[in-house]
């Protein structure tokens, strides 16, 4: 019982980093039509900024998150500026080679700055543990929870309530509707690419802490959180939620017991688990659990 408990837990803690990466996907996506595969980048530049906060600069560590992710905000404000901003309207195949070219860039810049060996974080988390129900679970992975869960309830309140998310997902819905009710698109844009970054730099700092390093090759955790978005729904906030706590929470009970009980099935098999349920998903629902079903009049 203890490990399936510890199995659970550790995997509800991983998916809520998917779900705040996921959510970065879904809101560019969203706003734009456009599947940001910079987002991988943006994670690794916000994990970066957080080490040199707080390694280089000798800044406490949670001052150093705050920094980190209003750097990856900021990030997310020029790359929209200096890149996307004049692809509007373009084919949507275009933007998208243009994020696969920023990835490649950032990574490559960042390489350049602080090279490509595995740092310490030095994160306040360190090894340390609790026991919950005699499940042992690390408390960097509680902090992951705790700092992903209240990072999306925040943007949850701010989508749902405050005047701008308000025009936010007016414009998601009609653009053409939104914008003769005065609402801007380009500042809705503006402010998809802002959230999908400080979303990216949290990610970020949550898969480098604890017994984690952070290291360039932390970009395909963004690889990873593909299958969570696509089964909650491209363009649903809410199932980029569900599917990263479904998608973590299965793959670490894969790993706690293919091992033992399914064997032949190989080492590494809780990394494919999140693709079968994709596809099994997608055979039955095509645009996800919670996506917008497209309707063409022919």
């Amino acid at each position: 019982m203890s490990q399936f408990l510890e199995a659970v837990i550790n995997g509800a803690c991983v998916g809520a980093a998917y779900a705040l990466l996921g959510l970065g996907y879904v809101i560019i996506f969203k706003a734009t039509e456009v599947l940001n595969f910079a987002q991988g980048g943006m994670l690794l530049f916000g994990a970066y900024m957080c080490y040199n906060a707080h390694n280089t600069w000798g800044l406490p560590w949670y001052l150093s998150m705050v920094i980190a992710t209003l750097a990856g905000a900021l990030f997310g404000l020029i790359l929209e500026q200096v890149a996307l901003r004049f692809l509007v309207g373009q084919p949507v195949f275009a933007q998208i080679m243009v994020t696969i070219g920023l990835l490649f860039v950032i990574q490559e810049g960042v390489n350049l700055v602080w090279g490509g060996d595995a740092l310490n974080m030095g994160d306040p988390w360190g090894l340390t543990t609790v026991t919950v129900f005699g499940a042992i679970i690390s408390w960097a992975y509680i902090w992951r929870l705790i700092m992903a869960g209240v990072a999306l309830i925040a943007f949850f309140l701010f989508f749902r309530y405050s005047r701008f998310g308000t025009a936010m997902r007016a414009t998601a819905d009609d653009h053409e509707a939104a914008m003769a009710q005065g609402v801007n698109p380009n500042r809705v844009y503006v402010a998809a690419w802002v959230i999908s970054g400080a979303c990216a730099a949290l990610a970020g700092i949550s898969f480098t802490t604890g017994s984690a390093q952070l290291q360039p090759t932390v970009q395909f955790v963004a690889i990873a959180a593909f299958p969570a978005i696509i089964l909650g729904g491209l363009d649903s906030p809410g199932g980029a939620v569900v599917g990263g706590l479904t998608i973590g929470i299965l793959q670490n009970l894969a790993a706690a017991y293919v091992p033992q009980y399914l064997s032949w099935l190989g080492d590494g098999f809780d990394k494919v688990v999140p693709y079968l349920v994709l596809v099994a998903v997608l055979l039955v629902r095509p645009y996800g659990l919670f996506g917008t079903k497209e309707v063409r009049r022919v």
